[in-house]
């Protein structure tokens, strides 16, 4: 039986991870300190025990957000990577940052009596692709010039706007 592997990393490709399990319950958490965290209205995480995560590249930064949790990030972008209880056994990774994001589905909310009171209605906005709400110099101007890493591992990876 082959073992779960899910791979992931930050913006800039100067941090990678794998996980070696099947994120336990993913959930989008609507409290204020994630919210800050993230810079947005919701964090959707997801866990699995520390030992199943692997730091394929580089090193995570972390904050102590409370006397009992530290979040991880990349010390170059500042991509949110991590979440964990100090007190706990599992890490948690920010589903944003997998390769495929897609690939693990929300089954929870929490932190709701902090969730932005229009959180609902999101889905019901008009929606447009990014070529379509983009200026078409503006659009060349990002695809040529993006520094994104790819979503996939890579054998090295030069962190754009660092020497070396």
């Amino acid at each position: 039986m082959s073992e779960e592997r899910l791979t992931g990393g930050c913006q800039c490709g100067a941090v990678r991870y794998a996980l070696h399990a099947s994120i336990g319950n993913p959930c989008i958490c609507h409290c204020r300190m994630c919210q800050k965290a993230f810079g947005s209205y919701f964090a959707p995480l997801g866990g699995v025990p520390r030992d199943k995560f692997e730091l394929t590249r580089g090193e995570i930064a972390t904050f102590m957000s409370s006397d009992a949790a530290e979040r991880g990030f990349c010390r170059d972008c500042g991509t949110p990577l991590t979440f964990r209880y100090l007190s706990e056994p599992e890490i948690n990774v920010s589903m944003g940052s997998l390769d495929d994001p897609s690939s693990v589905r929300p089954v929870l909310q929490v932190g709701t009596e902090t969730r932005v009171p229009w959180f609902a209605e999101l889905a019901s906005l008009p929606a447009a692709s990014t070529d379509e709400s983009t200026a078409p110099d503006r659009l060349q101007a990002i695809c040529n010039g993006n520094h994104q890493h790819p979503d996939h591992d890579t054998a090295d990876w030069h962190v754009p706007g660092q020497r070396g």
